[in-house]
């Protein structure tokens, strides 16, 4: 059985071939950064909820990636209330592209989401 391999764009969505994939991979990353800080302070979807001013149930739906009706504003304020701040950093690109590049960063790695 011959397979091609062939090697992804960086942003699954993209390669899905979804419409927002921009948005999606965005929202994603967010979403990472929720779940992970919900998982380090041992935090229950409950205490999480208090936290965020949400239900747990939605608590649920973030953490297992179901972020239909879910904006990045609103994850963006999620990690606000879980005491991280956010810089937003706009700089001339140093390489002459058709599109610049979103990069989420947290104190152990980046992650750079499709423009």
């Amino acid at each position: 059985m011959n397979e091609t391999v062939v090697e992804g764009s960086g942003n699954v969505f993209d390669d899905l071939g979804l419409e927002d994939a921009g948005e999606l991979d965005f929202k994603a990353a967010l979403a990472i950064q929720v779940a992970s800080i919900v998982k380090h302070r041992h935090l229950t979807q409950r205490e999480a909820g208090e936290i965020l001013g949400i239900p747990q149930s939605h608590v649920s739906k973030i953490l297992n990636g179901k972020l239909d009706g879910i904006t990045s504003d609103r994850l963006i304020r999620m990690l606000l209330k879980l005491g991280r701040d956010i810089d937003i950093v706009i700089k001339k690109k140093r390489t002459p592209t058709e599109h610049g590049r979103l990069a989420i960063a947290s104190a152990r790695k980046r992650v750079h989401v499709a423009a």
